[in-house]
Parts: structure tokens; C-alpha cells; sequence
């Protein structure tokens, strides 16, 4: 018999756009598991990576387990045969799963799983990775699911949250999810501040399902076990669910965005965040999308700001001189723009005096002068006083020294919401006992 081990149990890119989900196969590998007294050391990890992969199905999320076992053998081919079963790879997907034995997770892995959070990784560097530290590995299609599967086992949390996923029966897969709307607000003002981004008050939209063909049937988000097991019994559907399960994330804790972006890392898909002085006049493009530049450490980089976001018209009031930090995503470059930053958020640090030059006024008549010709000066056409010199004025500013995010409908999986503005989980702490995972009776 094999002696007790701890087990780290990495997977991703399980999905496609056309079905099944990363995280419906850890609530089939969980479910094995509990059926077989396995002991759990942690909240299974959903770990949301650099939004910004343009091959990424949703929300890039890599999943990881940590358990305690005697039979590490036995549960490794039990979960091979699962993550074979469970993944679309007929449509597209190619799933990685990585297994690592030991309580402590080594540097390498945290090193590998920090770069994924925001630079784009080749394929080969993870089957070279896998291949170094002569881990058991298993992949099908061309081994890109392997990337996620590393980065999920070494992810150190410094904040994070949790989200209950809730599963549909397999007969309902593909099929139109129906929810109370109202039952949805009401589930968020009562959770309120433990739970967030899940009805969009001002448009009455429902945030927390998703709307492709996997089994995910709605995703609550948020700072405990208790809040979200609350936030279930509050939301109303007449579908009949097969049971949800409680994941540890980094879901809205702006993790990707921590990396400063320069002239070196300033690369195609690489998310980051920059300070630097307004070097331009924002332009409004058609759609109402503004474009503008920021000069950081003696280089220019150009911005853009889309319309969706809700925060085009505070990009639109900068002026030349202005100090921002800004955080996104690069785009590559196309033949009208250089690689330029998607903005996720615009903190404004300080704010340039809008001057502006206008014809004096009149101190008698308090009427604004008249030019009398190039270089000859004003003349106040009723009282007939002269001034030679154009007054300057202060234009009061319409935005301030603040932090600007998006409007919550065009939030990613891992922006931060104001409501978690200076938060920090350290530590939730995982007890066996809690209503981590649920399977409904049948």
C-alpha cells in the first residue's frame, strides 16, 4: 500500500466555446473523492489568469485540489480518466493536469504561476517545466492546458475571495437559464458587503450567470462560506440543480495588474499597470472610444478607453500634464496604432491647472471686449476702454484625484470592486465541516 502523501492536483483547458467547464470537472473529481473519505487540506483553487490570452474560453480559471491520501496511485488514475471524460477536446479544448506530491509548494512553481498571471507563456516552457521537476503529468491535443495546471498548484494567495459555483443536471446543459431577477437583488442587498458584483442595479441585470452552453448555472462571489450558502437559499429558479461547490480565487482582487508595464514588458497580451504624465489631448474616435498618450520613465505609450466601460468620459477630461497610474491589457499593433494598453481602471494622482486665454472684460461694463485687429488689442464697444492683453482663466476641472474603474457590467473576473477598495483576505480559514460542497438529493 502506497504511505500517506499530500497531493496537489493541478488541470486547466478542459472547455471550449461550444462546452463543458474546468471547474464542473473538480465538482466531479471532489464528488469522487468525498465518496472515497478523502481528506481535503484547502478550498479547491479557481485561479483566474491573464484575461488578456486571446485563445482563453471565459475567464481563463485553472483549478487545483489539495488532499491528503494513502493511495496517491490509485486517485491518479482516477482523475486521468475523468479530466479524458469530462474535457471537450473534440471541439477544441486540450487539457493539461499536472500531479505534485509535497506540503510545501517550491519557488519554481510560484515563480511560473506569477508570469501567467500576466505575460503570455509558450506551451513548451510548461512541457519543459514538467519535465525538470520529473512531475507525473498528462495532456491530450497540443499540452496548452499544462500552462494553468502549474500555475494553479503554485498560485500564492496575498488576497483572495470565494465563489460558489452552482451545476446543472446534464439534460439541461446548452439550455436557457432562467432566474429571478428580483430574487437575484434581493440576494445582494441582503449579502451586502460579502458578496459582490451580481446584479447590476442601475441596467436590472442579473450578473452572476453565464450564458454559453456549460454546466455552470450561476456564480456567486464572495468574502465567506456563510454569505454565499445564505446567497443560495435567497435566489429563486424553478430549475432543479444537481449542487454547487465553494472555490478559493483570486477573483476581484486585481491581481493580473501588479506588474509594472515598461519598454521591455510592454509586450503583445501583457497586462500591467503604468504611471506616468498625459502627453497628448485625448481623441474621441468613432463609438465614443478615446485614445490618448501617457510618457512614463522617458517613453510614450498610447491608451485607449472603450465606451463599454463607462469611463470614456473621464479619459476624454484629461488634459497635457495630468499624472496618472493606469492598468490594462496590450494590444498588439495594428497598422493605425503602435501596441497600445486596454484600460481597466485610471487613477488620477494630480491634476494640471486648465488654463485658457480669453478676451478681458471690461472693469466698468463687466462686458467681454472686442479685438480690434491683430496685435492692436481690445476695446470695449460700449465704454470704448482699452487693454492690450488677453486674460487667463482657470477652467474649473470635471474629474478628480480619485481611482476610476469600470461600470460593473463591464468588470472582468478579476477587477476590483470598490466595495473590496483596500480589503485583503489573508486567510479563510478552511474547516472540512463547512458547506463547502453540496451534491442536492436527486
Amino acid at each position: 500500500m502506497d504511505t500517506e502523501s499530500v497531493l496537489n492536483i493541478g488541470f486547466d483547458d478542459t472547455d471550449s466555446p461550444t462546452g463543458m467547464c474546468t471547474t464542473f470537472l473538480a465538482y466531479k473529481i471532489v464528488d469522487l473523492l468525498q465518496k472515497q473519505k478523502t481528506e481535503f487540506l484547502d478550498f479547491p483553487k479557481l485561479i483566474r489568469f491573464n484575461p488578456n490570452i486571446p485563445w482563453k474560453t471565459r475567464g481563463n480559471g485553472a483549478v487545483s485540489l489539495k488532499i491528503k491520501t494513502n493511495q496517491p496511485s490509485k486517485i491518479k488514475k482516477q482523475i486521468k480518466n475523468l479530466v479524458s471524460k469530462y474535457s471537450d477536446t473534440k471541439n477544441g479544448a486540450n487539457p493539461g493536469l499536472v500531479f505534485f506530491e509535497s506540503d510545501s509548494i517550491p519557488s519554481e512553481f510560484t515563480k511560473f504561476s506569477n508570469l501567467a498571471l500576466w505575460q503570455l507563456i509558450n506551451r513548451n516552457n510548461a512541457k519543459k517545466f514538467v519535465k525538470k521537476n520529473n512531475l507525473d503529468f498528462y495532456y491530450e491535443g497540443n499540452g496548452q492546458g499544462l500552462i494553468g495546471a502549474i500555475s494553479a498548484i503554485g498560485y500564492d494567495f496575498s488576497d483572495h475571495t470565494l465563489e460558489l459555483l452552482s451545476y446543472r443536471k446534464k439534460r439541461k446543459f446548452g439550455k436557457e437559464r432562467i432566474i429571478s431577477a428580483d430574487s437575484v437583488k434581493k440576494m445582494q442587498e441582503n449579502t451586502f458587503p460579502y458578496t459582490f458584483n451580481s446584479f447590476d442595479t442601475k441596467k436590472s441585470r442579473v450578473l452572476i450567470m453565464p450564458h454559453g452552453p456549460d454546466p455552470v448555472f450561476y456564480g456567486v462571489r464572495g468574502e465567506n462560506v456563510n454569505s454565499l450558502v445564505t446567497a443560495t437559499k435567497i435566489l429563486q429558479s424553478n430549475e432543479k440543480l444537481d449542487g454547487y461547490m465553494i472555490f478559493k480565487s483570486n477573483q476581484g482582487t486585481g491581481d493580473h495588474l501588479k506588474n509594472e508595464l515598461n519598454s521591455k514588458t510592454m509586450k503583445p497580451y501583457a497586462s500591467g499597470t503604468l504611471i506616468g504624465i498625459v502627453s497628448n489631448t485625448p481623441k474621441i474616435a468613432k463609438g465614443g472610444h478615446v485614445f490618448f498618450t501617457v510618457t512614463s520613465k522617458n517613453h510614450e505609450f498610447w491608451c485607449a478607453v472603450y465606451k463599454e466601460t463607462g469611463i470614456s468620459t473621464i479619459a476624454s477630461n484629461l488634459i497635457i500634464g495630468d499624472k496618472i497610474s493606469v492598468g490594462g491589457g496590450v494590444r498588439k499593433a495594428s497598422k493605425n496604432f503602435p501596441r497600445i494598453i486596454n484600460l481597466e481602471f485610471i487613477k488620477i494622482i494630480s491634476l494640471e491647472k486648465n488654463l485658457s486665454k480669453t478676451n478681458p472684460i471690461c472693469k466698468k461694463c463687466d462686458k467681454k471686449m472686442k479685438s480690434k485687429g491683430r496685435n492692436q488689442g481690445f476695446q470695449c464697444i460700449k465704454c470704448g476702454a482699452k487693454n492690450l492683453k488677453k486674460t487667463t482663466i482657470e477652467i474649473p476641472r470635471k474629474i478628480k484625484k480619485q481611482l476610476y474603474i469600470p461600470k460593473i457590467s463591464a468588470h472582468r473576473h478579476l477587477t476590483r470592486p470598490s466595495q473590496r477598495t483596500g480589503k485583503i483576505n489573508k486567510t479563510i480559514a478552511f474547516d472540512n465541516s463547512q458547506s463547502w460542497f453540496c451534491v442536492y438529493e436527486k
